[in-house]
């Protein structure tokens, strides 16, 4: 009989709490970007995220993406409702009856959970300074009971999941199961609910930088955890998943800075942590993947796209994604993965086919843009149908009333103020 590996069983906690420091970062980053009179509502909603996945992934959210016996292609079970058993087979395992674990496999539901809490908390930015409180809670509780275990499932359920197993697309930190669908949603939600009263005549300006840099330090010291700990143990694989991911990470920051050298005239703080972010979102799905010349290709690439689609796309279409949660993290996210499919070591892959660089097969390439396309139709339909439902359950409006937007959502949603010695509407 063997005993777990201490190693192993640490590694994994420090990256799940890597994780879970993520969700505040994203707070503040979302609370610097926002006007003044909404940064409690902003942080609020992310906060609110932590608070509702805590209780549906420990209720049925691990069952429902990692429960069952993997030959489902969409869902996973309902055998670990409640988590029912898992404190028992921790038991077992901690007197060396857990077969070939190295770590209590309880960890896993924590990290994983880490992972549907800074997804669903990414959404709101998209609806921030005018949508309901209540209607963003009930959206909210629904998608993580629903959607992002079974998307989770399909990537990541084994042989049989749809997407991971029998389209065979790589994805291993969530490009597809993080980015691509919080930013999607974040998209879907914000038509639904419609622009902020002023959009395109009024300047929206973040209203603190200092606390967009230090929610963008937060996220980035945390993506650490998120893309190493992808690995599941503290080895080569985890090490070169956490190079890259520095790598790419500072490749969008020089990428975004050049990019606005060029169209602004000047390099902005602002713009530099989103290049930051950009650079981490691409290179989540190939983090385990790909070599660092790679990543630093990756980080170079994201951020001049993402930043055509925040200021001429966002502007040529006219939806009012306020924090551009759709620019950075779909956008962002569509480019990872089909970059994945390019740059991807064989060796690494874990499918029978390796990148276009070095095979010259595009059948990779082929499984992530399917993959990809698979995504965005199920999330986009299904955001659609409960965006739908969820207005119809408050009186046909996701939005607050003109006026409470107009006094400002810490306000008139919370009865209180980030700063209340400010008097004014902004």
């Amino acid at each position: 009989m063997m005993t777990l590996d201490s190693g192993a069983t640490g590694f994994m906690m420090v990256c799940s709490m890597l994780v879970l420091l993520m969700t505040p970062g994203l707070a503040f980053f979302y609370g610097g970007l926002s006007r003044r009179k909404n940064v409690g509502n902003t942080m609020m909603m992310v906060f609110a995220a932590i608070g509702i996945v805590a209780v549906t992934w420990t209720v049925c959210g691990w069952s429902f993406a990692y429960g069952g016996n993997g030959s489902n292609p969409v869902f996973g079970g309902f055998d670990q409702l409640l988590l029912l058993g898992n404190t028992q087979s921790m038991l077992a395992e901690a007197d060396a009856a857990g077969g070939d674990a190295v770590y209590p496999a309880i960890t896993d539901v924590v990290f994983q959970m880490a992972f549907c809490m800074i997804t669903t908390a990414i959404i709101t930015g998209g609806v921030a300074g005018r949508m309901k409180f209540g209607a963003v809670v009930a959206f909210l509780t629904v998608w993580t009971i629903v959607m992002y275990p079974v998307l989770a499932h399909m990537v990541w359920g084994g042989e049989g999941s749809l997407i991971g197993g029998m389209i065979g697309a790589l994805d291993f930190a969530g490009g597809d199961v993080v980015h691509i669908s919080s930013g999607l949603t974040a998209l879907v939600l914000c038509v639904l609910v419609g622009r902020r009263h002023g959009f395109g005549v009024i300047g929206y300006r973040p209203h603190n930088v200092p606390f967009v840099a230090l929610g963008a330090a937060l996220l980035w010291f945390g993506w650490f955890g998120f893309n190493a700990g992808s690995e599941f143990a503290p080895d080569g694989v985890a090490v070169l998943a956490l190079v890259n991911t520095v790598a790419a990470s500072g490749a969008g920051v020089v990428s975004w800075m050049l990019v606005e050298r060029v169209v602004v005239k000047r390099p902005t703080l602002v713009g530099a942590c989103t290049g930051l972010v950009a650079g981490l979102v691409v290179i989540t799905p190939a983090a385990g993947f790909v070599e660092p010349w790679a990543a630093i290709v990756m980080g170079l690439v994201v951020s001049p796209v993402c930043y055509w689609a925040i200021s001429v796309a966002k502007k040529a279409i006219g939806y009012d994604d306020a924090l551009d949660a759709f620019g950075c993290h779909c956008v962002g996210g569509i480019v990872g993965g089909v970059l994945t499919g390019v740059f991807c070591v064989p060796e690494l892959s874990w499918t029978d086919f390796g990148g276009l660089v070095y095979t010259g097969d595009f059948h990779l390439l082929g499984a992530q843009v399917l993959g990809i396309v698979v995504t965005i139709v199920f999330v986009g339909v299904f955001d659609i149908v409960l965006g739908l439902v969820v207005k119809a359950c408050f009186k046909g409006s996701l939005r607050v009333s003109a006026e409470a937007e107009a006094q400002g959502l810490d306000v008139a949603e919370h009865g209180e103020s980030a700063y209340p010695a400010y008097v004014g509407l902004d």
